[in-house]
Formats: C-alpha cells, sequence, structure tokens
C-alpha cells in the first residue's frame, strides 16, 4: 500500500489510533459480548512445530510489511517443518483478518484510509487477500497463502468490536448486528481471540521470539 506522508495524514492516523484506544476503555463488555467466540481460542496458538518460531506483532497496516515479515521468516528458514510464523492482527492492523465483503460494505478503506495498489483508490476490497499477480510487493505475502504455508493468525477481538461499532453505520446495522457480521466473515484460517495484547502474550509463552509488524 503507498501513502502520502503528510503531516495531516499524519495527523489523522493519530487521532484514529486515540480515538482507537480511548474507546477500548470502554468497552468493558466486549468479552461478554463474545464469549462463545472465544471459548474455542483461549489455547491460541495451540502446540507450535518447528525449532524456529517468530511472532509478528501487526498492530497496524504498515503498507503491508508484517506479512511480509512473516514470509521471510518461512523462507529464510527452508528447511521442511523448521518454522512457524505467528501473526497477531490488533489495534490498526485488524482490518487485514476481514473478508472482502466486509471491506466493500463497511467501506473500510475509505474510513482508514487504505489505498488500493491496484487502483490507486480507497480500497473496496481486501488487497492482501487473492490479489492479481504482481499487485503487492511479493505476490506470496498475502494473507491467503500465508496460511497456506502454516502461518498462524489471531485477531484481536477488541479491535473486532470497536471497529464494527464504529463503521455499523456504514451498512445500516447497529452495532451488535455489524459485530456478529464482522465475526463471521474473518478471513478463514484466522482465530479470533480474546485481544490482540493477549495473543502476543501468548505466542510468546508459546516460544516465540518477538518482530514489531508496525
Amino acid at each position: 500500500m503507498h501513502a502520502t506522508d503528510s503531516a495531516p495524514r499524519r495527523n489523522l492516523f493519530g487521532r484514529l489510533a486515540g480515538a482507537f484506544t480511548v474507546g477500548m476503555i470502554g468497552l468493558t463488555s466486549a468479552h461478554a459480548e463474545a464469549d462463545t467466540a472465544q471459548a474455542d481460542n483461549t489455547d491460541w496458538p495451540g502446540k507450535l512445530t518447528g525449532r524456529h518460531r517468530q511472532l509478528v506483532d501487526a498492530y497496524g497496516i504498515n503498507a503491508g510489511f508484517p506479512l511480509a515479515y512473516a514470509l521471510t521468516f518461512l523462507q529464510t528458514n527452508p528447511a521442511p517443518g523448521s518454522a512457524t510464523s505467528v501473526v497477531v492482527l490488533r489495534h490498526m492492523g485488524f482490518p487485514i483478518a476481514l473478508n472482502s465483503e466486509i471491506w466493500a460494505k463497511y467501506k473500510v478503506g475509505e474510513a482508514f484510509h487504505i489505498v488500493d495498489p491496484e487502483t490507486k483508490a480507497p480500497a473496496m476490497k481486501n488487497p492482501f487477500l487473492n490479489p492479481k499477480p504482481g499487485v503487492l510487493i511479493v505476490d506470496d505475502m498475502a494473507i491467503d497463502r500465508l496460511l497456506g504455508k502454516g502461518a498462524v493468525f489471531g485477531a484481536c477481538h477488541m479491535a473486532l468490536v470497536f471497529m464494527s461499532k464504529m463503521l455499523a453505520g456504514n451498512a445500516g446495522l447497529s452495532a451488535d448486528e455489524a459485530a456478529k457480521e464482522w465475526t463471521a466473515n474473518l478471513v478463514p484460517g484466522v482465530s479470533l481471540i480474546p485481544s490482540g495484547t493477549w495473543g502476543v502474550n501468548r505466542a510468546q509463552e508459546a516460544g516465540c521470539t518477538y518482530c514489531a509488524g508496525g
């Protein structure tokens, strides 16, 4: 993804991140709203295989580089079964976890000023899911391809609740309806976990080294 590095743009993302943080503080009932969704994933990331294990903390989209880091780690440990990449999609990096239907319906790209590298317009689909060849920096950094290579993905439930509430009006739905729809439309293979910070902790407890994805 390419973005104009301007002061107004930086200020916009600063305001979004600030609003996100403040909003999270007020979501004291968020876990109660989706206990069922979380119950199956409290043992995430499970028993990891491979001698080499790395967590990529994707707290921002950062032009897709968190996905590129996960791919690079796998490619530089090429022996079969020798390495596992774990990626936590949290905070402003959470939208990578959503399928293209949600991106279009809720205008995710427009809301968070994410430009589609193919159209050069606000993304109306998840640019990191099933992209055309040559669109991304490296084709294999697409989330579907990483999942196919055995990468483990966790998506922050707290971010889902906050962002779906923020954009519910774009789809003419209530906050609860939007949260349920987003939960049902995560990229297949991505686990919904209690929170991103929870996932960062659990991945390291499972033996992963830490890589800041931005």
